[in-house]
């Protein structure tokens, strides 16, 4: 028996093709339409429907990139399954260079939505009927906020076992275990029974070529586990163990003035281990930033300028922090390997 359509926002795509659709969302004040742009690749051979989705805090940019890419991606010729992939959600978000919407809503918490409610709360509503009701897996990438950074890591309910498995099949090397925060995606998602996990990495607002190729190399993997790609051609897949964080904290700024970082994402910190200094403009008042604990920086400031309290430095404890630092810094190394199905010129 021959594979049924997918049908989505109206749109029947046939077995064996893809095809890039608009999901409407409004107008503009203009009365222009507003759409969701998406594509959808529908394998001939049944499979999972794995959703991709990126930009639901419109500044995060990394994840409209990340999705290219695997779009561009020679395998997906032989698909199984089916790929919605979703590059830009917070639409009005994504072209006002804005985390929020209009309203100053977070889409990410806005979940599940209403058909009468808020802009936010509209476009949740509408994502999660049109989209989210289609998957069987779903990963969503996001960055850091604005003037700061994020190692490549996935955020997962790690005690969830469907996100933890998933979180595993990305292969990438930094595990999270992050409760489900209320009116987030990941919330929506579960509450339809469907696994997800958010991909973490880089900056908003700017492209980040390992956090990218990262992304690629992570959403390539899990589909394989997901037995929608094959292995690739003569090359035997490694098994990477991926480092689970115990726990994670933020380190703040002892007192206003202006950072001097001395750390960089993926080092590895002891206990006490000054990871920069803040002073005020003359250098009179100058205090160290320690960490209360050994761990490995996942997350940092990018903006020297601080205030007391300002998170500044996010530090993941490991069991064995400095194994997990050298093999963070392997996986970095590999970044740089050709993949002989998909060759992009890095960014930079």
């Amino acid at each position: 028996m021959s594979r049924q359509p997918f049908e989505i926002a109206g749109v029947r795509v046939r077995p064996g093709t893809r095809q890039t659709l608009d999901l409407p969302a409004g107008h503009l004040y203009t009365h222009t339409p507003l759409t969701i742009p998406l594509q959808v690749i529908h394998g001939r051979r049944a499979g999972p429907c794995l959703v991709v989705s990126a930009a639901v805090h419109g500044d995060e940019i990394n994840g409209v990139e990340i999705i290219r890419r695997l779009l561009r991606h020679k395998t997906l010729d032989r698909l199984a399954g089916t790929l919605v992939a979703v590059p830009i959600v917070n639409v009005l978000g994504f072209t006002g260079r804005s985390r929020y919407l209009p309203d100053r809503r977070d889409l990410n918490r806005s979940f599940p939505g209403s058909e009468a409610g808020s802009m936010a709360s509209r476009l949740a509503h509408l994502f999660r009927t049109q989209v989210l009701a289609h998957a069987s897996h779903v990963i969503d990438l996001h960055t850091a906020a604005i003037h700061r950074d994020n190692l490549p890591q996935i955020r997962a309910d790690l005690d969830h076992p469907g996100d933890e498995a998933l979180a595993r099949a990305t292969g990438l090397p930094v595990l999270i275990h992050s409760p489900l925060i209320d009116g987030s995606l990941r919330r929506a998602a579960r509450e339809l029974g469907v696994p997800v996990v958010t991909y973490e990495a880089g900056e908003a607002l700017r492209f980040d070529e390992a956090a990218i190729r990262a992304g690629v190399r992570g959403i390539l993997r899990a589909m394989r586990e997901l037995d929608m790609l094959a292995a690739p051609r003569g090359r035997r897949q490694t098994e990477p163990t991926p480092l689970v964080a115990d726990a994670s904290l933020w380190v703040r700024a002892p007192q206003d003035g202006i950072l001097r970082a001395a750390v960089a994402l993926g080092a590895h910190v002891a206990a006490g281990q000054p990871m920069g200094w803040v002073a005020d403009p003359f250098g009179e008042r100058e205090t160290a930033v320690e960490s209360p604990v050994a761990g490995v920086v996942i997350g940092r400031t990018n903006l020297p300028l601080v205030h007391q309290g300002e998170a500044l430095f996010h530090v993941a404890r490991f069991q064995r922090g400095r194994r997990a630092a050298l093999q963070l810094e392997r996986f970095s190394e590999t970044l740089d390997q050709i993949d002989d199905d998909w060759a992009e010129p890095p960014i930079v």
